[in-house]
């Protein structure tokens, strides 16, 4: 199983009753050997540019863990999904997130090793 992101942007008439359609294309993805490990639902957004007449769409994040085969499959019934605007899946690089994140821990520790340092010279000049 691979892990994909899976952006999906929803018709804007959909913010109220958002839930249907959500399921109806976590479905999608469950048809196809997915399994949803994550929905990040960012809300109704200004797009950059129109689309399907459309100024506005309601942004959902999803990451699925999911066959290499399915994927094809999914990008076909994602374009004759009434509720589906635009979408996007990619495969995250999980090892320059992993490097990412170490590295993010390491300017923290180093920054929280300096503010001791600082607190530490300041009761010196006290």
């Amino acid at each position: 199983m691979n892990q994909y992101e899976i952006a999906v942007l929803y018709h804007p008439d959909l913010e109220i009753d958002l839930e249907k359609a959500t399921k109806k294309v976590e479905q999608i993805f469950t048809d196809n050997g997915g399994t949803v490990v994550n929905a990040d639902n960012w809300g109704k957004r200004k797009l950059a540019y129109t689309i399907a007449k459309q100024d506005h769409a309601v942004y959902v994040i999803y990451t699925v863990d999911m066959p290499g085969t399915g994927v094809a499959k999914t990008e076909s019934t994602l374009n004759i999904t009434d509720e589906v605007i635009r979408f996007l899946i990619t495969r995250p690089d999980l090892k320059a997130i992993a490097k990412a994140e170490a590295t993010k821990a390491e300017k923290a520790a180093k920054a929280a090793e300096r503010g001791d340092r600082a607190d530490d010279d300041s009761k010196d000049e006290e």
